[in-house]
């Protein structure tokens, strides 16, 4: 019988070619999965570069910045363009699915061109390993359930969504997976972190990317190291550390989140 035609993978790379460990990661759990894809990176932001909506799946990156910084360019309007491709396919009746996964800046910019809920800037940054807690549709969910409540994750970003659209939401078929660990002491509302938009759309705004290799490199900043002790303190900065190599928490977020994405989108996929 003749080899099955392997299935076309696109990154999107947001990062704007500052330096990051988002890409590295994704790019290896993109490889780990190569006897069934082929993949291809796009610099959407530094080199106006995105992908045409004929890939079979998409996984959009993190970035830096607001993710207000691309209103009147030309790689957001085709970003978005193609957000809308892929989803008026889905809506067709196409019995082969388009799949996506946002993460972090990319959430954000999805959250904007959905007007899923309040985009806006945070109080102070977030940055580190932090717990986060689960809906109750997550508890179901292909991709979540089998995380624990709370699950711990990367977390780096100025911006939130918060004040999700619940009548936007409904129409969209979209759900809130995750959002922020409760804390009684702090009068803010808590930022929504994990979304599904459908079933073939999802988006995290922390990092289900980031393996320990790479948050410990981050760590050893001293700028990073000096952020998180003066905002949580040196406790906080050991505690981050010592989750990183619990197999449990961090590593374990890593290995279930985008794995269980591009294996369920392969299946499905293979099964057209």
């Amino acid at each position: 019988m003749p080899e099955e035609k392997k299935l076309k993978l696109a990154i999107l790379d947001m990062y704007e070619n500052a330096p990051n460990e988002g890409m590295r990661c994704i790019k290896a759990i993109a490889q780990a999965h190569a006897d069934f894809i082929d993949w291809k990176v796009f610099d959407v932001r530094h080199k106006n570069e995105v992908p045409s909506h004929e890939y079979d799946i998409y996984i959009s990156s993190g970035g830096p910045g607001s993710p207000f910084d691309g209103e009147g360019k030309a790689w957001e309007s085709k970003f978005f363009t193609l957000l809308d491709k892929l989803w008026a396919h889905n809506a067709n009746g196409h019995s082969k699915k388009k799949y996506m996964f946002g993460i972090c800046h990319s959430f954000q910019l999805m959250s904007r061109h959905f007007e899923l809920g309040n985009v806006c800037k945070r109080k102070s940054t977030a940055f580190g390993v932090f717990p986060i807690q689960k809906t109750e549709v997550a508890k179901h969910d292909r991709f979540f359930r089998n995380l624990p409540d709370p699950y711990y994750v990367v977390d780096s970003r100025d911006w939130q969504m918060i004040e999700p659209d619940l009548e936007k939401l409904a129409a969209l078929k979209a759900n809130v997976l995750a959002v922020e660990k409760r804390r009684d002491h702090v009068p803010l509302p808590r930022a929504v972190m994990a979304m599904s938009l459908g079933e073939y759309f999802y988006m995290t705004q922390f990092h289900p990317e980031a393996d320990a290799e790479g948050m410990l490199r981050l760590f050893a900043k001293p700028e990073k190291r000096d952020h998180i002790v003066q905002n949580h303190g040196d406790w906080k900065l050991d505690e981050m550390i010592r989750n990183l190599s619990d197999s449990e928490k961090l590593p374990l977020t890593h290995k279930e989140v985008i794995p269980s994405f591009l294996r369920s989108s392969i299946n499905a996929l293979r099964m057209r």
